[in-house]
């Protein structure tokens, strides 16, 4: 300021508390006074409280396609008989010559039973109270039996691709068991600990003879080691499969391999009809896009399949199944079916105490009943 004069607030803060003496007597820079403010903030304790609302909002995909491709069928028996072998082939007969030899075919009976699993939720009767006042999740009962029955058909999603590896037990089978070859899946190979763990239902499948009838078409790495996918890969897989009497309805893969064929499908765009398609079997959609185009939505007229379980090596592509479902579908014993009991329905005496306990659960089996008719692809490096 000019010495004697006062124009800003500065400028009165220097007049009154002094601004130092000498040359720098009016060297000056920011308010001497110190602020000491204390606003009202967001953060303030006490001042806010987040309303959360009662939509829940699932953070995570239970999709379960390979469960819902699988034809549904009624559990009306406990086996089945299969021809494993041809009768020797009819022989020309000379002029007034002798019959041949009487020939058959060979049978085999397989056997299996049905297995159960199941998935169950508890709820306290204070847990269902509070859920329904200030900010809970309101009908609390409700929000997890829906999040429930997705995880139960997620549940058997995954045990349906567990790998060759992962013997059922208990568990419903899986497409990958399904789908092996003791010959061309030997107990060499690392995912694979012992020949038996082929074995399904009454079969022992530990056979290292070419083409057994228990084997199905499996194209594998050499020695299980990844190679690139290739289309060439894929056409041999579908003529494996149609040599042996089978006609693949679906392919199912991971969303990493249908990224793959999409890309190695590309270069052919400018070939293929520009037809958009969403393939559908048993109600679940497939990736929509063009017919062998640039966005795949079917191969050879098979309709491809995403799911999320599918097994793939450490940094490799998912397997890729080809599947016969004319052939291939799950035995239901009993549907899905959904239990609950407790104070809310009038029972509290069924689980003695004060609470709700409600319970999923399914019984069947996966049945293969053509073991040729379906093929996979493994061992796929990204």
């Amino acid at each position: 300021m000019t010495q004697g004069y006062i124009r800003t607030i500065e400028d009165m803060e220097r007049l009154y508390y002094g601004a130092g003496a000498g040359t720098n007597a009016w060297a000056y820079s920011g308010s001497d006074l110190l602020k000491a403010d204390s606003p009202l903030m967001s953060s303030t304790a006490g001042t806010y409280q987040a309303i959360f609302g009662r939509k829940v909002w699932s953070q995570l995909n239970q999709e379960f396609n390979a469960f819902s491709i699988l034809p549904k069928k009624p559990w009306e028996k406990s086996g089945w008989r299969v021809v494993t072998g041809k009768p020797t082939d009819a022989v020309g007969l000379p002029e007034n010559g002798v019959l041949p030899d009487s020939t058959k075919p060979t049978f085999a009976e397989v056997s299996t039973k049905p297995k159960t699993v199941a998935s169950k939720f508890d709820l306290s009767e204070t847990a269902m109270f509070l859920a329904d006042k200030d900010d809970g999740l309101g009908d609390a009962r409700a929000v997890i039996k829906m999040e429930m029955s997705k995880s139960h058909a997620e549940s058997i999603n995954k045990m349906l691709l567990r790998d060759v590896d992962t013997v059922a037990g208990n568990n419903f089978e899986s497409l990958d068991r399904a789908t092996s070859s003791s010959f061309s899946e030997p107990a060499s190979f690392a995912d694979v600990s012992a020949l038996t763990d082929h074995n399904m239902y009454s079969i022992t499948r530990n056979s290292t003879g070419a083409n057994d009838w228990f084997d199905a078409n499996v194209d594998a790495g050499t020695a299980g080691a990844e190679r690139a996918l290739t289309l060439n890969t894929l056409d041999a897989m579908f003529r494996s499969t149609w040599e042996r009497g089978g006609q693949p309805k679906v392919i199912l893969t991971g969303y990493d391999t249908i990224e793959k064929i999409q890309q190695l499908l590309q270069p052919q765009q400018r070939f293929t009809e520009m037809k958009r398609v969403t393939p559908s079997v048993n109600g679940v959609q497939g990736i929509p896009g063009m017919e062998g185009g640039f966005v795949v939505a079917t191969y050879n007229g098979v309709p491809i399949i995403p799911a999320k379980d599918v097994h793939a090596p450490t940094g490799g592509l998912s397997r890729i199944y080809m599947l016969d479902t004319d052939y291939m579908y799950f035995c239901t014993a009993k549907p899905t079916l959904y239990h609950e009991s407790g104070i809310e329905t009038g029972d509290p005496f069924g689980i003695n105490r004060l609470g709700q306990v409600g319970l999923f659960h399914t019984m069947g089996e996966l049945w293969q009943l053509f073991y040729g008719a379906h093929g996979k692809i493994r061992d796929l490096s990204a």
